[in-house]
């Protein structure tokens, strides 16, 4: 069979030759910008390339740590890590502790004066007026460099997190490390985008006008956190503000000093490594007086804070006295809802795999933690049927102990959940129970603390699954920030949804089902600030903007919103051709209003022109356009 060549018009023959003879030089152009551009990248890379460095890793994080226990601790030690329990806690003095086995962590820490706080911002201060001129290379290098660290000492971070908060190892992985990866990851690959000035749309009336929108440091921020996740809740503040060019002072719970101080050396450590001042990231651990001081302080530009409402109304009320912005997270009350079309019915083992880390992640101390499982008639028994057997044989623990190969009580298997922070809120968590048992649920297991045999000064709560529960409920409507499973029958979409949007908060949310009509009524009629489809939290896991309505908080942390919310967002509106057009105020209207000979005007003239200037731009049709035009001249 012939060749099928293509065919070439004859006048363009000679043509054809040309470039025929020259496709070598061609190809060596394209090689020749190829290498380039490889080169440009390799440049890139190396100057923005992630530097090793390493911090004292604390004794108590190294492989076979045996440490003080609670009992060995005598006279006032004792005395306030009893009243640490009671939450009263000492001016002189915090002791951090293990709350899965009781073993002290530390020698104490001495809680910050106001004098140690204004130290630290005027500290950051000082050192963010340089770091406010870096460029976005350079701080994604400190991410990068951040970033490599953490990958490479997950064993270690980790471990500290699960001696400073009693969780798991698994439950670290997915809370700490991964999360804060992703928000190191996308913040060095979207980071700059975000922050780059935008071009804005102009108005017929000021079409030689250009628009702008920048995004600048606003100075020191600061953000006070939670105890929950004790790394990602600490370096995530840090994250944003340093990429935004602040300065950033973080307040870590008391119930986690002793880790927070460890991964502050590690965020100082990159900056260090990296060429820039320690000084630019501070951490302050203070009693609520002191802490009142810090969120009221006229240098701080912007403050995080993540916790309870009870404290936020405080926080907010302090710092208001600075007008300091607020962006505020506190948790919630959060629904899943399990539909009941033939797919979802079908794969209610899976779905009940995913209810399960959503409600016990950290032992269910997690501020998007599933806290109501909203069930249609379909799906309810089989769920009930299928969470019942997981739970039940859940296995309470210190992972960091129990999988010691020289612990002689060690049994074979790692932990299923670990310990709360504190005891303090057994009471209320068993009174809560009870309660709704009296008024019709099914207590199917779990409901009241464990006194673990082998870590007696362990903080365990049996995980509990509670069925046919109502939203008239107290547990239904109080965020219980607890290993509970709450289970609510609804007899339709409508009530389904009706039963999600019957509290007070509004934070996050998930829907189970295939049936896109339901999903979207779902999706679309649920109150809150974030939706997960046939998954639980996974809004988090990519960096999209975080927070809630209601009683949930207000404002958003995490992506591009996250980065803007740290920084001074600046308009400006500036001449597009500044040596042909620019703003000049028409003589009719021009102060002092007068006459050509001197004397004052009625103001007819001057107002009939303003109505023609508003026709002009805003009239809807092209013959009310032409009408305002033809009032203005007429008035100029």
């Amino acid at each position: 069979m012939e060749a099928l060549t293509p065919y070439v018009p004859p006048a363009l023959l000679p043509l054809a030759g040309t470039l025929r003879d020259q496709l070598p030089l061609v190809g060596v152009a394209l090689v020749s910008l190829g290498a380039i551009y490889l080169g440009y990248l390799y440049i890139l890379g190396r100057n923005e390339a992630a530097v090793a460095f390493n911090v004292p890793i604390p004794p108590e994080v190294r492989a076979n740590w045996k440490g003080k226990k609670w009992e060995d601790v005598q006279g006032e030690e004792k005395k306030v890590l009893e009243g640490q329990l009671r939450g009263s806690w000492n001016d002189k003095v915090i002791l951090s502790y293990c709350p899965a086995d009781g073993r002290i962590l530390g020698n104490g820490i001495k809680p910050a004066t106001t004098e140690d706080v204004d130290r630290a911002i005027q500290a950051a201060k000082k050192a963010q007026t340089e770091w406010a001129g870096t460029s976005f290379a350079e701080r994604r290098k400190v991410l990068r460099t951040l970033l490599k660290y953490v990958l490479e000492h997950q064993e270690e971070l980790v471990t500290a997190c699960c001696l400073d908060s009693g969780k798991t190892k698994v439950d670290a992985s997915f809370g700490e490390i991964l999360v804060t990866a992703e928000k190191l990851k996308w913040t060095i690959d979207h980071g700059e985008k975000a922050l780059t000035p935008e071009s804005r749309p102009t108005n017929f009336l000021m079409m030689y006008k250009k628009n702008m929108v920048t995004y600048e440091p606003l100075g020191v921020v600061s953000a006070c956190v939670s105890w929950n996740y004790p790394l990602h809740n600490f370096i995530g503040p840090i994250i944003s503000g340093i990429f935004a060019g602040n300065g950033v002072v973080v307040k870590p719970s008391e119930q986690t000093a002793w880790s927070s101080a460890f991964f502050l050396e590690v965020v100082r450590g990159a900056l260090s490594a990296c060429g820039h001042s320690r000084d630019l990231v501070q951490s302050v651990v203070c009693l609520p007086d002191v802490a009142d001081f810090l969120t009221s302080h006229p240098e701080v530009a912007q403050l995080t804070f993540i916790g309870s409402r009870p404290v936020a109304h405080k926080v907010c009320e302090s710092a208001a006295k600075a007008l300091t912005p607020v962006t505020v997270e506190l948790g919630g009350k959060d629904p899943a809802v399990i539909l009941d079309d033939p797919r979802t019915v079908s794969e209610i083992s899976s779905i009940a795999s995913i209810l399960m880390r959503g409600v016990f992640q950290s032992a269910g101390q997690n501020c998007i933690g599933v806290e109501r499982v909203i069930a249609l008639p379909g799906v309810y028994d089989k769920l009930l049927d299928d969470v019942s057997s997981r739970i039940k044989p859940f296995r309470l623990g210190s992972v960091l102990l129990e999988s010691n190969p020289e612990d002689p009580q060690q049994k074979p298997g790692a932990p299923d959940m670990g310990a709360l922070i504190s005891p303090a809120s057994f009471d209320r968590l068993e009174s809560l129970i009870n309660d709704a048992v009296r008024q019709g649920a099914s207590l199917v297991c779990g409901g009241k603390r464990v006194n673990h045999p082998k870590y007696p000064h362990g903080h365990y709560f049996a995980p509990t699954l509670l069925a046919d529960v109502t939203p008239s409920m107290r547990i239904a409507q109080t965020e219980l920030f607890a290993p509970v499973f709450l289970l609510m029958r609804a007899d339709s979409v409508p009530h389904a949804i009706a039963i999600a949007n019957s509290t007070e908060y509004a934070l996050g949310a998930s829907v189970f089902g295939y049936n896109h009509i339901d999903v979207a009524a779902c999706v679309s009629n649920i109150k809150a600030g974030m939706v997960s489809v046939n998954d639980f939290g996974s809004y988090y896991a990519v960096q999209l903007p975080f927070g809630g309505v209601k009683g949930s908080g207000y404002g958003r942390f995490a992506g591009e919103e996250g980065l803007r919310g740290v920084s001074n967002i600046k308009s400006l509106c500036i001449d597009r051709f500044p040596k042909l057009m620019a703003t000049r105020i028409p003589p009719r209207v021009d102060y002092p209003i007068y006459k050509g000979d001197g004397s004052r005007q009625d103001g007819t003239g001057a107002w009939e022109m303003c109505k023609g200037v508003v026709e002009t731009g805003y009239q809807l049709t092209l013959a009310g356009r032409v009408s305002g035009i033809l009032r203005l001249l007429k008035n100029m």
